[in-house]
C-alpha cells in the first residue's frame, strides 16, 4: 500500500480517508495527528531562540539557537535523548524534532520561551516594537 497524507478540510475529504482505510490490508498502519505548526509559529520560535541565543550564557556557554531549542524542547518534557557518538569524543543527539509539534505545542514552546526570558532579562525584537 501507497503512504496516505490527507489533511481534512471537507467531508470529502473525511470520505475520501473512508476508502483508504476500508481498503487497506490488515496490518496497516492510520495516525492521526493534531494541526501541524503553522509556517509563522516556526518563524516566531527561530526568532525568539536567536534573541535568546544573542544575550544569554548557559552555564557560562554560549548556545545557538538550535542548542537552546533542544534545552526548551526538553523543558516541554519532549523526548531528548544522546548517545555517546562513534568514536566516543562526544554525543549525539535523538532527540525529536519540533517539526513534529502540533500547533498547540508550538505555541507552548514559544510561550515557554517567553517566559524564561523574561525571567533571565532577554529583550525580544517583538516587545521592542510595541513599545
Amino acid at each position: 500500500m501507497t503512504r496516505y497524507v490527507v489533511t481534512l478540510r471537507s467531508s470529502a475529504d473525511r470520505e475520501r480517508i473512508g476508502r483508504f482505510i476500508a481498503a487497506a490490508p490488515f496490518g496497516s498502519r492510520v495516525e492521526v495527528k493534531a494541526v501541524k505548526r503553522s509556517g509563522p509559529q516556526n518563524d516566531k520560535m527561530w526568532c525568539v531562540l536567536t534573541e535568546v541565543a544573542r544575550q544569554l550564557k548557559w552555564h557560562g556557554l554560549t548556545l545557538r539557537p538550535d542548542d537552546w531549542k533542544l534545552i526548551f524542547l526538553d523543558a516541554l518534557k519532549r523526548e531528548v535523548r544522546a548517545v555517546p557518538n562513534l568514536d566516543g569524543s562526544g554525543f549525539v543527539n535523538l532527540g525529536r524534532s519540533s517539526s513534529d509539534l502540533s500547533k498547540s505545542e508550538m505555541g507552548d514552546l514559544i510561550e515557554l520561551i517567553h517566559e524564561f526570558g523574561a525571567r533571565h532579562g532577554v529583550r525580544f525584537a517583538d516587545e521592542q516594537e510595541a513599545a
